[in-house]
């Protein structure tokens, strides 16, 4: 093991590995009850029980797969903002059975794995203008706040101004903004876990004074996986429409470049990227498209690399040991569904709240002095929240772009490939809205 994992090469051992493995689960543990409460949340129909064993198994197999065949000290999970537009836009706006829509994570992966192992994957990447994808990431960040505000009512439907303040005296209300200012706390401080430890620390105080129920036990039996298992395939046959097309190319979309950037953030801080490319690369990416196929198949939405796994690089992590030990974790996890009753929407709020002032710091990488790019950039940003949709706030964007360079004078600028999803998210406004 020591060997097959470069322990003398990377300078590290097996205790600081595994110090770094736990310290990555317990940063993104966060998504084994988050991700059951937005795809699993009132009037989609899908079984909390089964999507919270398929979040663990999915991000349990990925991160084992990334462990063993690329190296890395990289964990993956189902992805925050992915989940919430499987529910809130596929689902719940635009009307798609869950199973459908499933199918339409199964698809994108398929075509993930395709695109990687034919290289393709990278010249799609370099395609799309950075500004658009900073601004994508920015967009689901505002949009999983707002449905963290929304779900226990921070923000509540006004007939005068569409939106407004909600009743802070409420008592889960108050207990989400209690669980706000802990959780911003604790990762001002340089706390390691800090949203996973908010939780935990809003549930307990949610006990306390009657407003979480008090789960009859910690560890239980785990949970049946046979309503969400295999039902991807059910509604094969139903992807095959310019809707679902749309959807597959946003899951596609954003996993693209969520993938890509945190590939690059984690490998960076831990000293892995050699004449400033990523060793392994394919491998890291195969990683990732197989574990979005796996989590499909479970039943969750589509899975991707965390971001939080450079705070297992920060605790020493330096090789895919690190990223076992947290697979292990992960695998371990399944065995405390009781703890799903006590995950409320006032516990899970204010992850969704932080985790999107996270995710809205790309921002900072746009060009706004720039006109042609600020247009699209901002309209991308701002059209996910406003539209109540991340595939919505792509497709203004992206129509955008090719015009505003175009007036600009920059049409040489503008890739192939940009020109066809500009035809393609007009027919999508145009005949889906």
């Amino acid at each position: 093991m020591k060997k097959f994992f470069e322990f003398d090469r990377l300078g590290t051992n097996y205790r600081t590995e595994s110090v770094a493995g736990l310290t990555t689960f317990l940063a993104m543990a966060y998504i084994l009850f988050v991700n059951p409460s937005i795809l699993a949340a009132e009037g989609t129909g899908m079984d909390a029980g089964a999507v919270f064993v398929a979040t663990a198994l999915a991000a349990a197999v990925g991160t084992a797969i990334m462990a063993l065949v690329a190296k890395y000290p990289i964990a993956l999970a189902p992805g925050m903002g992915l989940n919430a537009f499987f529910t809130y836009t596929v689902v719940f706006t635009y009307g798609i059975p869950w199973e459908t829509a499933l199918a339409g994570v199964l698809v994108s992966g398929l075509i993930f794995i395709v695109l990687t192992l034919t290289g393709l994957r990278e010249k799609v990447i370099n395609a799309i203008p950075a500004p658009l994808k900073m601004a994508v990431g920015a967009g689901i960040g505002l949009f999983i706040a707002f449905v963290g505000f929304q779900n226990v009512n921070l923000i509540v439907p006004n007939d005068s101004t569409v939106v407004a303040l909600g009743d802070l005296t409420e008592p889960s209300t108050l207990l989400a903004v209690f669980g706000i200012f802990v959780t911003v706390i604790l990762i001002t401080m340089g706390l390691k876990g800090g949203v996973f430890y908010g939780m935990v620390i809003t549930a307990i105080v949610g006990m306390i004074f009657g407003v979480v129920p008090v789960p009859h036990a910690i560890v239980g039996e785990v949970p049946s996986l046979a309503p969400t298992f295999g039902a991807a395939f059910a509604n094969f046959g139903d992807v095959f429409t310019m809707q679902m097309l749309v959807v597959i190319l946003t899951f596609l979309f954003v996993d693209f470049f969520d993938t890509a950037g945190t590939l690059v953030a984690v490998a960076t801080k831990a000293g892995l990227m050699k004449e400033n490319k990523l060793p392994r690369a394919g491998k890291a990416l195969f990683a990732d498209s197989a574990a979005t196929v796996v989590g499909a198949t479970l039943g969750t939405s589509t899975t991707t690399s965390y971001v939080e796994s450079a705070t297992g690089v920060g605790a020493g992590g330096r090789s895919g040991f690190t990223s076992l030990v947290t697979a292990g974790l992960f695998l371990l996890a399944i065995f405390f569904s009781p703890l799903l009753d006590v995950v409320t929407s006032a516990v899970t709020a204010p992850a969704l709240i932080v985790v999107g002032v996270m995710m809205a710091s790309s921002l900072k990488d746009i060009a706004w002095d720039q006109f042609e790019i600020a247009v699209p950039a901002f309209l991308t940003v701002v059209m996910m929240p406003l539209a109540y949709s991340i595939a919505t706030g792509i497709a203004v964007g992206f129509i955008f772009y090719p015009i505003t360079m175009v007036a600009k004078g920059r049409a040489k600028e503008i890739h192939p490939i940009m020109w066809g999803l500009f035809v393609v998210f007009i027919g999508y406004l145009g005949f889906i809205h």
